[in-house]
């Protein structure tokens, strides 16, 4: 603990001494700011912005607090770093101009000279330009707080199976994923999402995990939507990453941690979910069948992997269609590929599209495709598919530039 504040003073301070740097060029524009508001307005909103990320970050506020409070920070850091180098590069002139005059410049030619009247100087017009650029990011996140958060899309998709049983061709299949409720503040939005994925009228559903950000009664306002989620052939959820509590009581075992866990599996059972825990569902439809494989999370790197394929796969062998729920979409060429090339075909989430970027009918980017090399959308290897869903909630920042959430509706085909 002790080391964590250390770290966190230290990027305080920096971050203020930063604050001084810039403050300094903008108050320089029109210096009549510096006897009014402009100081108390700059230094008040700096210094409660940092005490309350600590308060967020050391003491237990209502999560959309917390994230509104560190997302303001963060987009007031962004500004200000994009801002910075306007100011550099106009220091670093003005001290250019100060070496020329001072060592290249006669008294005598100067004093011949006559002086012309700017009406705006450079600096002015450098550090204006740097005040535009920072505020864009600003300005472009707090739209996708607005307007992105809960501008649910329904992207559909034909699904090629070519041992698909021909009472399955035609199947309409949907998915959520990634709804983190301890994220939302508006439930008829939330409402209106679930409203727009019932009216498709999906034969099944698949929740690919990530319910709650860390703590089950994160469900509690948002239990009896989610409970509207029906499907004629079922449907079927499993747990992500976050759903462990691991990121609120630690990674190692405790008391209270496993007793939150059984809170957030049961929710999933009071929603009439059918959680899938490293087990599988025949589902049959004119006595033909598919397998519905589910996986608890299996994540590379950092992320734990309490997936057991092996116990998941058991007794699906006569199965000529096997489709497998894992949140984490890294599990498909960690281990799904090379080990698994009976399954047809794996439906993720995890990677929210990082909430910004960029999504067009022939191209995509975020940031986030420099970490994960599936992160939305379709992928296929030879005669195995992905499909990575980015989400229907969010977190952290509390919106979503580019990259909206979605609900995912699948149409399958034999072929």
């Amino acid at each position: 603990m002790a080391d964590r504040i250390f770290i966190l003073v230290i990027i305080s301070i920096l971050l203020l001494l930063i604050d001084w740097y810039i403050y300094r060029a903008v108050r320089a524009i029109k210096p009549g700011w510096a006897k009014n508001s402009l100081p108390y307005i700059w230094w008040g909103y700096s210094v409660l912005l940092i005490v309350g990320v600590f308060i967020g970050i050391f003491f237990n506020l209502r999560l959309s607090l917390r994230a509104i409070i560190l997302v303001a920070f963060f987009m007031t850091v962004i500004s200000k770093i994009l801002l910075l180098p306007f100011v550099l590069v106009d220091d670093l002139r003005r001290a250019v101009l100060w070496v020329k005059q001072k060592y290249f410049y006669s008294a005598k030619k100067s004093d011949a000279e006559p002086k012309t009247k700017e009406t705006i100087t450079r600096s002015d017009f450098i550090i204006k330009a740097g005040i535009a650029v920072a505020a864009l990011p600003f300005a472009t996140l707090t739209y996708g707080i607005i307007s992105g958060a809960y501008d649910y899309q329904i992207n559909r998709r034909k699904i090629y199976l070519p041992n698909l049983p021909k009472a399955f061709d035609g199947i309409k299949l949907a998915q959520l994923s990634d709804i983190h409720s301890g994220s939302f503040y508006n439930k008829k939005a939330v409402l209106g999402g679930v409203e727009m994925l019932l009216a498709e009228k999906p034969d099944i559903i698949f929740f690919t995990g990530d319910l709650v950000n860390n703590v089950a009664p994160e469900m509690k306002d948002y239990q009896d939507i989610f409970s509207k989620v029906k499907a004629p052939l079922g449907v079927y959820s499993i747990l992500g990453n976050h759903d462990y509590g691991d990121y609120y009581y630690g990674p190692g075992p405790s008391a209270a941690k496993a007793s939150n866990l059984v809170a957030v599996k049961n929710i999933h059972n009071v929603l009439g979910w059918d959680l899938l825990i490293n087990a599988n569902r025949i589902v049959k439809v004119d006595n033909e069948e598919i397998s519905i494989i589910g996986i608890e999370n299996w994540g590379a790197g950092r992320f734990p992997k309490y997936g057991k394929m092996d116990l998941a796969v058991q007794k699906t062998d006569n199965s000529p269609v096997k489709l497998l729920l894992s949140h984490d979409p890294s599990h498909w060429r960690g281990q799904v590929i090379s080990e698994y090339p009976e399954i047809d075909m794996m439906f993720s989430g995890h990677t929210h599209g990082m909430q910004f970027g960029v999504v067009t009918d022939r191209f995509q980017w975020s940031p986030i495709q420099y970490i994960y090399k599936e992160w939305a959308g379709l992928y296929q290897e030879k005669h195995q598919q992905l499909y990575v869903n980015v989400g229907y909630g969010f977190l952290g920042y509390p919106g979503r530039v580019g990259i909206l959430p979605e609900i995912t509706i699948f149409e399958l085909k034999k072929g």
